[in-house]
C-alpha cells in the first residue's frame, strides 16, 4: 500500500464524512492521497445494522475517492484506551505513513468521540517510537510519526484554530453523508428518530459550515483545533 498523505480517523463510520469530508475532497483535488480509518462498526447505532453501515461506508468512500478505508472493529461505545487498541492504530499509521492525520473532536456529545480523539492522537505519537515493535503482512514496520494531528469539530461547537474553505466541494460532501441512508433523513423510514435523522440536521451542518466560512469571507468552511502551535512563512499566507 502506497503512502496516504491525509489520513482521517473516526470513532464511527460517518464521523469523518460529517466533519471533514470537504477537506478530504479538496486535498484529493489538489493531488494528495486520502484515506479513512474507522475505529468501530457503529454497531450500537439506533438505526441500521453494522452490515448496512459497512455497505454505506463503501459507497461514501467511492464518492470521496479514497485510496484506502480500514475498519478496526473496536467495540462501539465500549472501546478502551488500551495497549491493544493503541497497537492496532500504530500498525495502520506505520502502514500508511500519513503526513497529516485528522481525528475526532477533543470533546463532544457522543463519548466515543472524545475517547477516539485521545486514542488516535496518542497512537500518532507512539508510532514514532522505534522501540515499539509492530509488523504488517509478516514484515517488521518502521517507526513513523505524522507531521501534524488536527481535530475536526463535530456536534458541539468548539472555536476552531483554523478553517479550510470547502465551498467548491460542499455538495459532494453531502452526497457522501447521504450515502449513509439508514442514518440520516429518510421520510419513508420506520426506524427510530435520532438527533441526526431529521431533515433539519442537514440545515445544521450547512449552517455550521457557513459560520466557519464567514470568518474568512467564503461561503462554506470546515473547522479544526490544533495540538501544537502552527507556523507560516509569511503574514501573507494568512487569510
Amino acid at each position: 500500500m502506497n503512502q496516504i498523505d491525509v489520513l482521517a480517523i473516526g470513532a464511527h463510520p460517518d464521523d469523518v464524512e460529517l466533519s471533514a469530508a470537504g477537506t478530504l475532497l479538496k486535498h484529493r483535488a489538489l493531488g494528495f492521497t486520502t484515506g479513512i480509518i474507522d475505529l468501530t462498526q457503529g454497531e450500537l447505532g439506533s438505526r441500521g445494522t453494522k452490515e448496512t453501515r459497512k455497505e454505506e461506508a463503501q459507497a461514501a468512500s467511492d464518492i470521496l475517492g479514497l485510496s484506502a478505508r480500514v475498519n478496526l472493529k473496536m467495540a462501539d461505545g465500549f472501546f478502551e484506551h488500551s495497549e491493544e487498541n493503541l497497537r492496532l492504530l500504530i500498525e495502520q499509521i506505520r502502514r500508511f505513513k500519513p503526513s497529516i492525520v485528522l481525528v475526532n473532536a477533543v470533546s463532544d456529545r457522543h463519548p466515543d468521540h472524545g475517547k477516539g480523539s485521545k486514542l488516535a492522537s496518542e497512537a500518532c505519537f507512539l508510532a514514532g517510537l522505534r522501540r515499539i515493535e509492530t509488523s504488517w503482512d509478516g514484515m517488521a514496520q518502521e517507526a513513523h510519526r505524522p507531521k501534524a494531528v488536527y481535530h475536526y469539530i463535530q456536534d458541539h461547537f468548539l472555536k476552531p484554530d483554523f478553517v479550510i474553505d470547502v465551498t467548491e466541494f460542499v455538495e459532494q460532501k453531502f452526497d457522501s453523508i447521504k450515502a449513509y441512508k439508514t442514518q440520516f433523513w429518510d421520510p419513508n423510514s420506520s426506524e427510530p428518530k435520532t438527533p441526526i435523522s431529521g431533515e433539519e440536521f442537514f440545515e445544521f451542518l450547512r449552517g455550521r459550515m457557513a459560520e466557519f466560512g464567514r470568518g474568512i469571507g467564503v461561503r462554506y468552511a470546515e473547522g479544526f483545533t490544533i495540538e501544537r502551535t502552527l507556523g507560516v512563512d509569511s503574514l501573507f499566507d494568512l487569510r
